[in-house]
């Protein structure tokens, strides 16, 4: 071995035992247990700890909670990841215009959400949509809007949680994006505006193509974000009313945690695994077709 390999690996071992000790040994673990009975039981003695197989999941199947937390999770990253990015991307684009003053003012401000703990935010913002004494339904009462029960109606908790998740990071797309839009071709820009292209014409046929892999990189990370939904709502709502802001995620910590079903909840984790792994996939696929990859 050559002493150019020989330094190549002293950088690359550390880096592979990191990742074999946080990600393949824990997924080997997770995969291990999911066909295990392995709970609070066999935590005191392991002679309780018994092999059923495909148990597990199928026990999940017939669950209708799962499906539920299946179906808000789907919810939650069906309406939250074009959220996430539309509103990300429209701040990118305003904050790239050359009309704008005081540029870093504004990307600092509207990217502190994002560094700021999920907890505390999350308590403020429940604080923010109360009932009684919320400013948002304070502010509502000033224009004679009834007060809304904003997190206790299950046919708004979700839009109500979907709003705080996006104000909190919607932030560091912005950033993302904000570097993609500044490497953006000025000739072409020119070129298309001399055309006689249009501002929606100049977006689509020039900025959209030019930023796609970093477009495909947001929507590959926002869908693994709200598909691991968990810390919002469970501050927030606990998971209801009635159970309907309760995740994958909320549904396998209740699963391990709570009820200490831990062979159970590493299916549940499983499950998850495979489902981002095979959406991802999917968003890989799509980007190799625009050749964004």
């Amino acid at each position: 071995m050559t002493r150019q390999s020989r330094t190549a690996w002293a950088f690359v071992v550390p880096v592979l035992v990191v990742i074999a000790l946080v990600f393949v040994v824990p997924t080997a673990l997770a995969l291990a247990l999911s066909v295990t009975d392995y709970s609070v039981y066999a935590l005191a003695d392991w002679s309780n700890l018994r092999f059923v197989g495909p148990g597990n999941f199928i026990t999940l199947l017939s669950t209708p909670l799962f499906w539920r937390a299946l179906g808000n999770t789907a919810l939650f990253a069906g309406l939250g990841v074009p959220m996430a990015i539309g509103t990300s991307l429209a701040a990118a684009l305003l904050l790239n215009d050359a009309t704008v003053r005081w540029k870093p003012l504004w990307r600092v401000a509207l990217f502190a959400p994002y560094v700021t703990s999920v907890v505390a935010t999350a308590t403020v913002w429940q604080f923010l949509l109360n009932t009684r004494f919320g400013l948002l339904n304070r502010g509502l009462a000033m224009i004679g809007i009834a007060p809304v029960d904003w997190l206790g109606n299950p046919s708004l908790s979700i839009p109500a949680i979907l709003l705080f998740v996006t104000w909190k990071i919607f932030g560091y797309n912005m950033i993302v994006f904000t570097a993609a839009l500044s490497a953006v071709p000025h000739d072409l820009m020119e070129a298309a505006r001399i055309d006689g292209a249009s501002r929606w014409g100049r977006f689509r046929h020039v900025t959209l193509p030019a930023i796609g892999p970093t477009l495909l990189l947001a929507a590959v990370m926002s869908v693994a974000g709200f598909l691991q939904l968990f810390a919002e709502p469970y501050v927030m709502t606990q998971g209801g009313p009635s159970q309907s802001t309760v995740t994958v995620l909320y549904f396998m910590f209740d699963e391990g945690f709570k009820w200490w079903n831990l062979g159970q909840a590493s299916a549940v984790a499983l499950i998850l695994f495979v489902l981002i792994l095979a959406l991802t996939a999917v968003q890989a696929r799509i980007g190799r077709r625009y050749e964004w990859l």
